[in-house]
């Protein structure tokens, strides 16, 4: 059992360290921005880290379950995409969180994106919804 998990954990990272630009170079998690470690331990902290990668000022940081985050070079979230499971709530806007739970009762956010324009979410029945600057819907899409 063991061997087939070491050999499934190569076979992973093998695949990530082939997909990744050759812009990208691994580090370790104590070379994350404070601000990005904090947010981690908070919020991620029963996960085991798979890889940390570095591109040029963005980080990126994959665990085993699925779940990949990503930071600007100051340590700011920029992308939260938990895959299967729920984005942590308190990292969600409230405005975002109340809109989501008025309209789409019993659903969870599985991806949160933010940008200059505003965010991007995605929901756990496909739903992908884009919010600008003061929280108001701009496109809905399926």
């Amino acid at each position: 059992m063991k061997k087939r998990f070491v050999m499934m954990l190569t076979f992973a990272l093998t695949m990530c360290m082939s997909v990744m630009a050759d812009n990208d170079r691994v580090i370790t998690f104590d070379q994350l921005p404070a601000q990005a470690q904090t947010l981690l331990k908070q919020h991620f902290a029963d996960k085991v880290v798979m890889i940390v990668t570095v591109d040029y000022d963005d980080y990126t940081v994959m665990y085993q379950s699925g779940e990949k985050v990503e930071f600007d070079k100051k340590g700011n979230w920029k992308d939260i995409d938990c895959k299967r499971s729920a984005v942590p709530t308190a990292l969600i806007p409230e405005q975002i969180k109340a809109h989501v739970k008025a309209t789409f009762p019993g659903t969870t956010i599985l991806k949160l994106d933010r940008d200059r324009r505003g965010y991007d979410i995605k929901l756990n029945n496909g739903l992908e919804l884009e919010y600008n600057k003061k929280f108001q819907v701009v496109e809905i899409d399926d």
